[in-house]
Order: structure tokens, then C-alpha cells, then sequence
């Protein structure tokens, strides 16, 4: 989900799962109001709701803009037989650290 799209989540108050994990987050002055603003303007959220609603939109966006770096393994071929090379870039690292606490999470 994209920062933007989330208004529109809010408007139709979806769940969300949730784990059982909390994690303590200090905020400005400034960004509380925002969150308390925001908690307002759509009563089916609460703080707590899109304050993780936020992060998740945020890494996803994050994880989009990762840059592709191409390194010097083929490791496919497109539609016009043009080589991919394997990305050397960041998005792999992250993956790959996400599946490892990911699996640490669900255990």
C-alpha cells in the first residue's frame, strides 16, 4: 500500500491484522497532533491504527524506490532475449533480512 492510497483505506475502515508485538515510538509535539488529527478525521482508526497503517506505507514505498543495481550474473532472459542481470543493489539485502525476522517473528 502507497502513503497516498491510505486516506481512501481510512475512509472504508478496514482491519488490518495485527501482531502481538508492540514497539515504542517518540513523536514531536508537532507529529502527535498530526496523529491525533488524523484519529479524528477518521473515527474507525485509532493512533495506534495509523501510526502502523503509516510505517507500513512508508517501507512499502521505501522498498519501491530501492535502487536496481545490475550486477554482472544473467540471471534470466526478457521477452526480446535481452539478459536480466541479477540486482545487486539493496532490494535483495532487505528481502532477504525481512524473511529472516519474518521466520524469527512467526517462531
Amino acid at each position: 500500500m502507497r502513503v497516498r492510497d491510505l486516506l481512501d483505506d481510512w475512509q472504508k475502515a478496514s482491519e488490518s491484522e495485527c501482531l502481538d508485538q508492540e514497539v515504542t515510538v517518540r513523536l514531536t509535539r508537532h507529529e502527535a497532533a498530526k496523529i491525533s488529527a488524523l484519529a479524528e478525521m477518521f473515527p474507525g482508526k485509532g493512533a495506534d491504527d495509523i501510526v502502523r497503517e503509516l510505517i507500513a506505507a512508508a517501507l512499502n514505498e521505501l522498498e519501491a524506490t530501492m535502487p536496481y543495481i545490475p550486477g554482472a550474473t544473467v540471471v534470466s532472459e526478457d521477452e526480446h532475449g535481452d539478459p536480466i542481470y541479477e540486482d545487486v543493489g539493496p532490494t535483495p539485502r532487505f528481502k532477504e533480512l525481512t524473511r529472516k525476522h519474518l521466520e524469527r517473528l512467526e517462531s
